[in-house]
């Protein structure tokens, strides 16, 4: 059979992550705007690679289960990169809980049950989670454990009235997740990881830095070791070498990819973003 590379989240750093492990396979993307991940077919399509195109609202299990349905259709899925996910500035409290930390748990677990032997996850994660003090153990376990559908019912998560601190909690979670999924995707003789940028030039990226809050973004990166920020190609570099063989004894684990902002942030000259986080 084909085997099949899931993209979830048809943005610059999926769709560079997708260049590097799609060769040879049929790629599935899937974006909240059908639109998107059309174009984004397309553009690979023309590169030479297979792909198909899927509407999914990370947020719905239906729509997750309809695309595992789609994906094994195509081949055996033997890869799965969640880059999709809402910011702080994008959503609501509610929308960013179910999208980026009930949404990626149930995604984690729908496709822990078909991926296929010797495949490979990748969740796009963020710096912001690494700026969340550290949770009491009984929250941790909560987060890593807690079946999906109970997730938002958490009375620690209904807490929150804070966009901020609710992307920061749901990438806290996504890299619990990712843990505790490692182990049943282990079984399965599948790895899952994550990754953890800081500012990486995007569309995105690129509209805030050309924006209203454009002088806080410079001053982030000035003041982060690399004195630059990242690009999606070092994404996908990290995301390829973690999906390859040469990746098969990483797994269950979030590594940071952000020029040293987070080490800045608690001991360098970001230390000042504390007093706003």
């Amino acid at each position: 059979m084909k085997k099949v590379t899931v993209l979830v989240g048809a943005g610059s750093i999926g769709v560079a992550i997708a260049r590097r492990t799609g060769a040879g396979r049929h790629v599935v993307l899937a974006d909240y705007s059908k639109a998107n991940s059309e174009r984004e077919a397309s553009t690979l399509e023309n590169a030479g690679f297979e792909c198909s195109a899927i509407q999914c609202d990370l947020g719905s299990r239906a729509d997750i289960r309809r695309l595992v349905e789609f994906a094994t259709s195509k081949g055996e899925v033997a890869g799965l990169i969640n880059a999709a996910g809402v910011s702080p500035s994008q959503a609501p409290v509610s929308e960013i809980l179910r999208v980026d930390l009930y949404g990626t748990s149930v995604l984690l677990e729908e496709f822990g049950n078909v991926m296929a032997e010797g495949g490979s996850g990748i969740v796009i994660s963020s710096q912001s989670g690494h700026r969340l003090p550290a949770l009491p153990e009984e929250q941790n376990q909560a987060l890593a454990c807690t079946p999906c559908e109970q997730l938002l019912e958490l009375p620690f998560l209904t807490a929150i009235t804070d966009t901020l601190k609710a992307y920061q909690y749901s990438k806290r979670c996504n890299v619990l997740r990712v843990m505790m999924e490692a182990v049943r995707w282990g079984r399965r003789g599948a790895t899952l990881n994550s990754i953890s940028p800081g500012i990486i030039i995007t569309p995105l990226a690129n509209d805030e830095l050309h924006g209203p809050r454009k002088d806080g973004y410079l001053k982030m990166i000035a003041g982060c070791p690399a004195r630059r920020a990242g690009t999606p190609d070092e994404v996908g570099d990290l995301a390829e070498f973690l999906m390859s063989s040469r990746g098969r004894f990483i797994t269950g684990t979030d590594i940071l990819i952000d020029g040293g902002t987070t080490a800045s942030y608690h001991y360098g000259d970001l230390q000042y973003l504390k007093a706003t986080h």
